[in-house]
């Protein structure tokens, strides 16, 4: 009776097929490793935004005898724009960070509360503190589709000329003020404070 074991040229294909697989794997995760490892910050992304002025986008207040956010509110400061909600997990780890940034000389902090319950971002604020120097709304996040949000949270920066000079995506930590985000905020702050004194 003949034998049922395959020949030399299936076995070498069998193996061939197996090892396809494990050297796309290998491939993919040297490329990772690289990206990863190269210490570019990945959460400073480009954007369309950056050098062009701060979108004409005018968000309601949150609260009723407070200021909304509209392209006059960034003229003539360096500002801070995050753009934040109640139900954002990483908000609220991103936000004792935001409560330190307001207190820094020459920062002004601007909220934006996107695709939130007024009374949610309420409450939100009055238990985790309220950092910002005022807070509009975007209850259906369409103002939020002309600052080029990919999701909350996200923060701007922007000159005192009103155009967005840097853009964030993520909560901000203290790496990322470390770092190119960080490095941009501290210049502008700098160049704005010496413009004002001279």
């Amino acid at each position: 009776m003949p034998s049922a074991r395959p020949r030399g040229s299936a076995v070498r294909a069998s193996r061939l097929l197996l090892a396809v697989p494990l050297l796309v794997f290998a491939g993919l995760a040297a490329v990772f490793a690289l990206r990863v490892g190269d210490g570019e910050d990945r959460s400073v992304i480009p954007s369309a935004l950056i050098g062009r002025d701060a979108p004409a986008t005018t968000f309601a207040a949150l609260l009723p005898d407070a200021a909304g956010v509209d392209p006059a509110t960034f003229k003539g400061k360096v500002t801070l724009v995050n753009i934040f909600a109640s139900w954002c997990g990483p908000c609220r780890i991103e936000h004792p960070l935001l409560v330190e940034l307001a207190r820094t000389p020459g920062l002004t902090v601007v909220g934006i509360d996107y695709k939130d319950k007024p009374e949610d971002a309420k409450r939100f604020l009055a238990e985790l503190g309220d950092p910002y120097d005022a807070v509009g709304v975007d209850p259906d996040g369409r103002g939020a589709i002309e600052w080029g949000l990919t999701g909350v949270p996200e923060s701007f920066l922007i000159g005192p000329e009103g155009r967005v000079r840097a853009k964030h995506v993520g909560p901000l930590t203290e790496e990322a003020l470390s770092g190119s985000f960080g490095n941009m905020m501290t210049r502008l702050i700098s160049e704005h404070g010496e413009a004002a004194g001279s």
